[in-house]
């Protein structure tokens, strides 16, 4: 019989419960809810409890579960739950929740420099270190009963086992609590040789000054690598659930580290490469480059990989950012034909239209000239901004050979070739798989012996758009200013 492994995936905007088959990546089945904050101790607050219901019955409902071996939980960056010593969960923060800014000046005198850790300033709570900062500050009688820090995807982790783990790839997700090694030339690509599991972890960093000088630090549990399995299934989850008592649960990693994964074990060694994975978030991440590229005031960073190897980052709220613009019209299509009418009109949307991060950060979002565009038009439109976006992000890091679209842009027919066209030197791919994420969760449990995708990257090809290139020219000097 053929082993399962189910991946659980929080995202920002969707939680989504994967089972592949580990012969030969095949997804079994793959369901998923919409998240929504619920409210607490006047913040609003992930909904752990609602999202653990829905695993629980997911689990339960999944086709051959008997032969499930191993659960990987995949988690957004800038999220953990806290609790007491008994377990009791306190709170779980929503990044999104502008009750950050309330302590937000006093968190700026306190936060290391930018050059230690390479995380940027970001609103609200994107910076975990401004959440546990907030609720010590303001929340003083609840931050008192901490005893245990858990980043989102340990969190499920410790739920499914039992047992408490801290992992580097979402602790050096833009939290202000990790400060990497090496800060100078961001990962270079090296094959795996077995999973990243134990000791080995190539370049190790360590929690920021802030994270130690305030004692969050020891808060959280001892490090373990992403890939090691923390035990078998808590008995009453094997109950719930009908999984096997065989099934074990992996320590787990930050979503956009496992799509980088994923793209990293498939390259030949030493190879450049920039990987675009998209959802709420467009995150740009690139191999080989000098991070001292990255630009605190244009939300680029050093993410750290499961390796604990920095990586040269960029991103904007891109997932959101074509939702606001396309408002309503999500199911039309662009053809290449509705980009020639756009560019032909001059309708262009100009950042931004998210006030979480991006390049753009700070600026009101507008349209221009849409008058009388059908809604594929519009998704035209959208997707030419999301592209232009995407290629200044790109820009900001450096050249790149090579360049993998990966998730739902990944499904959108003129992203990649618009972004082709836009950057003819590079080759530009799109994913062979639908979930970079879900991908790189095999890879984390299977290492070299993880199977590749039945098809190969698909090459884009450039698309023939007369007026493009003065469509670009006449986006960027109304936004492009530095």
């Amino acid at each position: 019989m053929q082993d399962l492994i189910a991946v659980f995936d929080v995202g920002k905007t969707n939680t989504k419960l994967s089972l592949i088959r580990a012969a030969n990546g095949e997804v079994v089945r793959s369901v998923q809810r919409a998240n929504r904050p619920v409210e607490d101790l006047g913040m609003n607050q992930l909904d752990l409890a609602g999202m653990e219901r829905w695993l629980i019955e997911s689990l339960r409902d999944l086709p051959e579960r008997q032969r499930i071996t191993a659960v990987v939980p995949v988690g957004h960056g800038a999220a953990c739950a806290l609790l007491d010593t008994t377990g009791q969960l306190l709170a779980a923060p929503d990044y999104e929740d502008p009750c950050f800014r309330e302590s937000a000046t006093d968190y700026d005198g306190e936060r290391d420099p930018y050059s230690e850790t390479r995380s940027p300033r970001l609103p609200d709570g994107q910076n975990l270190g401004a959440q546990l900062f907030f609720l010590e500050t303001r929340r003083p009688a609840v931050f008192a009963r901490i005893a245990h820090i858990l980043l989102l995807p340990q969190y499920w982790a410790w739920r499914l086992s039992g047992d408490m783990a801290a992992e580097v790839s979402s602790l050096g997700a833009h939290s202000d609590l990790w400060q990497p090694r090496h800060t100078k030339v961001a990962q270079r690509l090296t094959k795996l040789s077995s999973p990243p599991v134990g000791e080995g972890l190539g370049v190790r960093g360590e929690f920021s000054r802030l994270a130690q000088r305030r004692g969050w630090s020891k808060l959280f549990p001892p490090l373990r690598a992403a890939g090691d399995l923390l035990g078998p299934l808590r008995q009453e989850i094997q109950i719930a659930t009908g999984l096997p008592g065989t099934c074990q649960v992996a320590c787990g990693l930050h979503d956009s580290n496992a799509s980088w994964l994923w793209h990293l074990s498939k390259v030949r060694a030493g190879a450049d490469l920039t990987v675009i994975s998209s959802g709420t978030w467009t995150i740009a991440m690139k191999s080989r480059a000098d991070l001292d590229r990255l630009r605190e005031a244009r939300d680029m960073l050093a993410n750290v990989d499961v390796f604990s190897a920095p990586v040269a980052t960029a991103r904007f709220m891109g997932g959101r950012e074509y939702a606001t613009i396309m408002a309503g019209r999500l199911a039309a299509t662009p053809t290449v034909e509705d980009l020639r009418r756009v560019v032909i009109q001059g309708a262009m949307a100009l950042p931004a239209f998210a006030e979480a991060g991006g390049p753009f950060h700070g600026r009101a979002g507008r349209i221009v000239a849409t008058e009388r565009l059908s809604d594929a038009e519009w998704a035209a439109m959208a997707t030419a901004y999301v592209v232009l976006v995407t290629e200044v992000i790109l820009e900001l890091l450096g050249d790149s050979d090579n360049i993998v679209v990966d998730g739902p842009f990944a499904q959108n027919p003129l992203f990649a070739p618009l972004l082709k066209t836009l950057r003819p030197d590079a080759s530009v791919f799109v994913s062979s798989v639908a979930s970079g994420a879900t991908a790189g969760a095999l890879v984390l449990i299977l290492g070299d012996a993880a199977p590749a995708a039945e098809n190969a990257d698909r090459s884009a090809a450039p698309l023939e758009v007369e007026g493009l290139a003065a469509y670009r020219s006449a986006w960027r000097a109304q936004c492009v200013d530095w």
